[in-house]
Order: C-alpha cells, then sequence, then structure tokens
C-alpha cells in the first residue's frame, strides 16, 4: 500500500477514528513540506476530501500550515477555503498567492463566496469581488445586503426552475443543453409567470416519467418556500423538521432568488449545537482550537468573573451561619456535598431544557408537565440519596440527628435544582434572552444559595 492509499482509506471501519486523518500520513504531508518536495506533497494531498484538508490546516501550527500553503500554491482548492473555520481561513486567504485565491473563489458557488465575505474588511471582500464575473459579483452583493444569518446570506443563487406548464421532455431538454447549471442540485423549481414559485420536481421523479409526463403532475408533496429575510436557524429548523433536501428563498414580492440545499441547512443547526454547548460551558461562542493564549483568555475570563460572583454569594450564605460551622466541624465537610449534588442535577435539567427550547419541542403547551416531571425526577432522586448521605451522617459522624438534616437538604436542593434548570431557561427565553448564554450561571446560583440555606439553617434548627 503506497502513503496516498493510507490516507485515503480508513484503517478499520468500526474505529471510532475511521474519518480521522492517518497520523502517519500527516507526518508524511508535513515531511514533504520540511524538505520542499512538491510533487511529494501534491501525491499525498491529492486523495484528501477539501473537509480533510481543511481539518489538516486546523491541526497543524501557524509555522507548518504558512510552508504548506506556499508549497502546495496553485493547487489549493476553493472547497477547502469553504470547510475552514473563520479564524483560520481569514489566515490562509492572506498566505495564499492572490491568482490562486482568484481562481479558488471563482470555482465556488454564490452562497459559499457570501461566507467567505462576511467576515472580512470592506477592503478584502472589494479584492476577492473584483475577481467575480459580473453577473456573479451581482449576486453576491446583492446577498451580502440582506440581514446577517438569514436566508438571503445562506442561499446560493444558482437555481434551476422551469415553467409550471412544461413536460418531463422539455425539460430534460433544457437541462441538457444549458452549460452553467449548478453542480449540484436535488430539485427542479416549478415557477408561474411571475417567477413565483409554485412547486419542486426531484430529480429521480424526472427521470422516472415519460417525455409527455407534466411537471405539475409529478411535483413533490411536501413544499414549503421560504422568506429571504428568515432567521437561518429557523430555515435549518425547518429542514430537520420537516426533511426538507432543498427549498426554494423568494423575495418580499414571492419572486423565486435563490435555493438553500440540506448541506448549508445542516451545517447551520451543527453551527447552533456548537455554540450552545459553548455558551453552556461559558467558553465562548466563536472558541477554536485554533485560537490563541489572548483569546482564549479574552472568551472565558468574562464567564469567570460571573462565576466569582455567584460563589461569593453563596459565600455570603455560609457566612451567616459561620457559628454553627464553628461548633459542628461535620457541617463544613458536608457542605461540597449537598451544592454539589445540587448543581449537577441543576445542570442535568437545564442542558435538556436548552436543547428543547432550541428544537422547539419545549413549548407552551408542555412546559408545565415538563416542569412538573422533573420536580418528581428531583424529588425521587432527591429521596434515594437522602437514604444514602442519612446513613452516611449516622455511621460516620455518629449522629443520628445530622444524617437527618443532610438527608433533608439533598431532597430541598435537587428538587429546586430541576426546577431551576427548567425554569430559568424558559423564563430568559421569555424575556428575549439566550438560555444556553445565561442560564448556567443563575442556576448554579440557586442550587449553590439554597442547597447551603437548606442545609445549614436545618443545622441550625436541630443540631443547636
Amino acid at each position: 500500500m503506497t502513503e496516498s492509499d493510507e490516507i485515503a482509506t480508513p484503517e478499520d471501519d468500526t474505529d471510532d477514528n475511521s474519518y480521522a486523518l492517518d497520523r502517519k500520513a500527516v507526518a508524511a504531508i508535513l515531511y514533504s513540506v520540511d524538505v520542499g518536495d512538491r510533487e511529494k506533497l501534491v501525491e499525498l494531498m491529492e486523495p484528501l476530501h477539501a473537509a480533510d484538508i481543511a481539518d489538516l490546516l486546523e491541526q497543524i501550527n501557524a509555522f507548518d500550515r504558512m510552508r504548506l500553503i506556499k508549497l502546495y500554491d496553485k493547487e489549493f482548492d476553493g472547497e477547502i477555503l469553504s470547510e475552514l473555520d473563520d479564524p483560520i481561513r481569514e489566515e490562509v486567504m492572506r498566505l495564499l498567492n492572490p491568482e490562486v485565491l482568484a481562481d479558488a473563489v471563482r470555482e465556488l458557488d454564490s452562497d459559499d463566496v457570501v461566507d467567505l465575505l462576511e467576515d472580512l474588511d470592506e477592503a478584502q471582500q472589494e479584492a476577492i469581488l473584483d475577481v467575480l464575473e459580473d453577473s456573479d459579483r451581482v449576486a453576491v452583493e446583492q446577498s451580502l445586503t440582506y440581514p446577517e444569518y438569514s436566508a438571503g446570506r445562506l442561499m446560493q443563487r444558482e437555481v434551476v426552475m422551469a415553467p409550471e406548464h412544461w413536460n418531463v421532455g422539455e425539460a430534460i431538454d433544457y437541462l441538457r443543453n444549458t452549460e452553467d447549471l449548478p453542480e449540484q442540485f436535488y430539485h427542479i423549481i416549478l415557477v408561474d409567470p411571475k417567477l413565483r414559485p409554485v412547486s419542486n420536481v426531484t430529480l429521480g421523479r424526472l427521470m422516472a416519467s415519460r417525455r409527455e409526463v407534466l411537471l405539475k403532475s409529478i411535483a413533490e408533496d411536501t413544499f414549503y418556500v421560504i422568506p429571504v429575510t428568515r432567521p437561518e436557524s429557523e430555515v435549518a429548523y425547518a429542514f430537520n423538521q420537516y426533511h426538507l433536501i432543498s427549498s426554494p428563498v423568494v423575495d418580499e414580492n414571492d419572486r423565486l432568488v435563490g435555493v438553500i440545499t440540506i448541506d448549508d441547512a445542516m451545517a447551520v443547526l451543527d453551527e447552533e449545537h456548537e455554540e450552545d454547548i459553548l455558551r453552556l460551558a461559558g467558553v465562548g461562542e466563536e472558541s477554536r482550537l485554533s485560537d490563541s493564549v489572548l483569546e482564549t483568555t479574552r472568551q472565558r475570563f468574562p464567564w469567570l468573573a460571573v462565576n466569582l460572583v455567584t460563589a461569593v454569594l453563596a459565600s455570603l450564605v455560609i457566612a451567616q451561619f459561620e457559628d454553627a460551622i464553628t461548633r459542628v466541624v461535620a457541617l463544613a465537610v458536608l457542605m461540597p456535598i449537598v451544592a454539589s449534588m445540587g448543581g449537577n442535577a441543576g445542570t442535568q435539567a437545564l442542558t435538556v431544557a436548552v436543547r428543547a427550547l432550541a428544537t422547539k419541542d419545549l413549548t407552551g403547551s408542555n412546559v408545565w408537565r415538563i416542569i412538573r416531571r422533573e420536580v418528581l425526577v428531583g424529588l425521587v432522586n432527591g429521596a434515594a440519596f437522602a437514604l444514602i448521605m442519612g446513613l452516611v451522617g449516622l455511621f460516620w459522624f455518629d449522629s443520628a440527628h445530622l444524617g437527618a438534616v443532610i438527608a433533608s437538604a439533598m431532597v430541598i436542593n435537587l428538587v429546586v435544582a430541576g426546577l431551576a434548570g427548567i425554569g430559568v431557561p424558559v423564563i430568559l427565553e421569555k424575556l428575549g434572552v439566550d438560555p444556553a448564554l445565561a442560564s448556567g450561571a443563575f442556576v448554579t446560583t440557586v442550587t449553590d444559595v439554597v442547597g447551603f440555606f437548606a442545609f445549614l439553617g436545618l443545622a441550625v434548627l436541630v443540631l443547636l
């Protein structure tokens, strides 16, 4: 087996890392860069998919990335740019030879060009627009006038449409005689005389039908039209919910202006999931492995500061019971258990709630049922762990009263954790605040404060 074969063939189809870059292949590529062997580098890179090359560029350090790009030069493909994370992509675009960059950009569909331009400054945008053909430039510039994160930014302008009165034979003849069809498309969009989309015909149905069959008679039953200003998150939800493959995009006059395909919609859905995870963890929605120390610190510092505030609030509660802790040292030993259990239970409920809100599964019609479920789950788990901690208090500290105190506190905190985990993100969404962004700090504060207050307050009443 050659080195290039190793890159293209997974080591084991059942391995979780089947589609990861082979370390030997990466080493061979970097060695080719080290010795300046361009011919070998091209040979090793040729079997790789654009997404794999993008992964490679993101994983290596900035110095190796610069040398690889300079050596790879004119072989650089536009699809690689569309697969790169934003910070790395900007760096790569600066490193590419202007002629190579121009050729790479010309290969891309309009939606990918818009994606490239969105985060660039005006001078960089103009430089890329200048290399496009006039028709492509006009299409891209118009897309950039639509709101950020809207269907107008997500759509591609290359569409395949036909009059609704055509038959299959006319459509096939049109497709065969048209030279500038998109590289990939899934439907022919049927339009009325005012260019308003009325239905979709799949290529499969088209090819399976006789020439004389009218297109409108084989149109799909499911047909959704997307307004150009609709948020891309809503577009992704519609694709996922209704199992769409592609969908036409219309302007304010309901005229066809573009099409969104499933790959772009799923990319948005993936980005939404990633952002939710990063926000919940408090590391910034733009966090990347390629970020510098300074950038990573800047993203994480505000959330650590918020966490400090919540910790101070919890400490203020503890300070009110300083005398009790001094007299019963066992309270200091058991306090972290109550807070930790409440925090974990709150995070579990919070994660479920944020995901359900994002997928629109948690709505006004079922919110109270879900809240009751989480409270009952907290009650059952609280009772189970209360029994365990009650026995711990009895046998570890030889105190049935202490066992009863921590058992009661455990039940209270797990019930409150379930309530807060669901209630806080729901309330924040009603207030127009992203639940993934702010829920964690509020839920942690609630579980810490309630947990310490319940445990120490009961201890004062029962033990002192």
